[in-house]
């Protein structure tokens, strides 16, 4: 077997293996379940450190196979592949020891966990996609295997919830397959990184390009929850925190913005998407959803919501990068796909840290928290701070580098923006670390569980300390080889902007 051909379908092949074991597990086996879990997750992060040296010495990974006339199933590694395959596998990872504690007691943990590891092999063949329709493949794949990890809970209110998720993804899944059905009919099956093709064609065509630009944008924005599609997040987050965590900071909204990505850059390259003057209008829906998101979140007293409109907002900070014509916006979206991520899935960690262990899932209701559970609400104000762009956090180094693309595009008007979001941030983040660390604590909390010799669980606590840890580091050592600023500079030079 030549490894480098089947690298791919190994990283893919590990959690469906996973799921099908975990599915056929009886619900007691909770010691084998774990082990299940935890060996698939650190079975794949190893694959995927290899192929991404790999990558990065110059070694092509991919397969291809023919599934109808005109018609592959084509998968491949490069360096934007593995730089989401890695953020998803670390992320899973840290997920995964979470979602162990987060459910520790509760019914259905073997439906729970197999959907879980589906979800897993859904985002990792997003990533490594090779051509549109591999991608939608797995785009729909991802949805159908998150809706049963948003309805979990099984009450009225959580199936509304999700019965909304289905209606928002499968509509936008509707769309991103005619644009792409519209677009084979033109070109056939064109794979990433083909990015001359379309500028060959007849330049009458050039009107048709342009609106089948627009339905698969249209078509990706709803899992990337930009404006006006976003309204499926908020109300996703009666799921449980772990289910949050990898919607908001791996699998769901990455799904959409890595989407973007690959049809602005792969699909119609940035030179022509500029030429057709698509960029532009997606620079400002995403400079809006960038604010709308902050303003909306100001309102929000359920600290999951807040995050959520946050999520909205932030995500968009990787579309607006994209649509900034030149190699600093390039870098400063894609190493935000990263950035974003680790800050995200921290503070989705503290939140469901403070539900599961004082009851508390209301902002008003934090007083006090950060003298009871000091590590979870020193991550949670690490987060908070990379997420305002306090230096020298992960969030510092998103901003300068997307103000520096703003600038050199011509495009100063994103400054403003920038500057804008940055305070409306801190106006929303900044009273939670206030009340967590100088307000008296009540008398008692809604549903305090034992202190024991942690604050929590340390399946809880573990995880969110070391996301909060990368937070920091990712900013630190942002000049670092491997670090997420490294990678972001030599995809834009080696894949985009040669």
């Amino acid at each position: 077997m030549n490894l480098t051909t089947w690298m791919p379908v190994l990283v893919i092949m590990t959690s469906l293996l996973a799921a099908l074991i975990i599915f056929m597990l009886p619900e007691q086996s909770h010691g084998k379940r774990i082990l299940v879990n935890l060996l698939a997750a650190v079975i794949k992060l190893g694959l995927v450190v290899v192929m991404t040296l790999g990558v990065f010495r110059g070694t092509d990974y991919g397969l291809s196979f023919p599934l109808a006339p005109g018609v592959n199933l084509v998968l491949q590694a490069d360096g934007l592949s593995v730089m989401f395959a890695a953020l998803s596998a670390l992320l899973w990872l840290f997920t995964t020891i979470y979602a162990v504690g987060y459910l520790e007691g509760s019914p259905n943990r073997s439906r729970f966990f197999g959907f879980f590891s589906l979800c897993v092999a859904s985002t990792m063949g997003i990533a490594l996609a090779g051509n549109l329709f591999t991608f939608l493949l797995f785009y729909e794949m991802l949805t159908l295997s998150t809706y049963p990890l948003v309805v979990h809970r099984g009450n009225d209110q959580v199936i509304r919830a999700g019965n909304n998720y289905l209606l928002y993804t499968l509509s936008g899944g509707v769309v991103l397959m005619l644009g792409i059905a519209w677009l084979h009919a033109l070109v056939g099956d064109l794979n990433f990184r083909a990015t001359g093709q379309l500028r060959e064609l007849d330049p009458a065509l050039y009107g048709t390009l342009s609106m089948i630009f627009v339905l698969l944008i249209a078509g990706l924005a709803v899992k990337a929850a930009i404006f006006p599609f976003h309204g499926w997040l908020p109300r996703a987050m009666v799921a449980p925190a772990p289910v949050s965590a990898l919607l908001h900071a791996v699998a769901v909204v990455k799904a959409g913005a890595f989407g973007i990505v690959r049809v602005v850059y792969d699909i119609y390259g940035i030179e022509f998407s500029q030429a057709l003057g698509l960029l532009q209008p997606l620079a400002w829906l995403t400079a809006f959803t960038v604010l709308y998101g902050s303003l909306q979140a100001l309102f929000q007293q359920n600290l999951k919501r807040r995050l959520a409109f946050s999520t909205v907002s932030q995500v968009s900070y990787i579309i607006l990068g994209v649509a900034l014509f030149g190699p600093l916006g390039t870098v400063g979206g894609l190493v935000h796909l990263l950035h974003q991520g680790i800050m995200k899935v921290t503070l989705f960690f503290c939140a469901g840290n403070y539900a599961q262990t004082l009851g508390v899932t209301r902002i008003d209701q934090l007083d006090g928290a950060g003298r009871r559970m000091p590590g979870t609400s020193i991550a949670f104000t690490i987060g908070a701070f990379g997420m305002m762009g306090a230096p020298p956090l992960a969030g510092f180094i998103t901003k300068w580098m997307l103000g520096s693309g703003a600038l050199a595009a011509g495009m100063a008007w994103v400054l403003p923006v920038l500057i804008a979001s940055s305070l409306l941030n801190a106006a929303y983040f900044l009273p939670i670390v206030h009340r967590l660390w100088f307000r008296p604590a009540p008398a008692y909390w809604p549903q305090e569980r034992g202190r024991g010799r942690l604050e929590t669980s340390g399946w809880l606590l573990w995880p969110a300390l070391c996301t909060a840890l990368f937070t920091v580091l990712a900013g630190v050592l942002a000049s670092a080889p491997f670090s997420p600023l490294s990678w972001a500079r030599l995809i834009a030079l080696r894949e985009y902007l040669p």
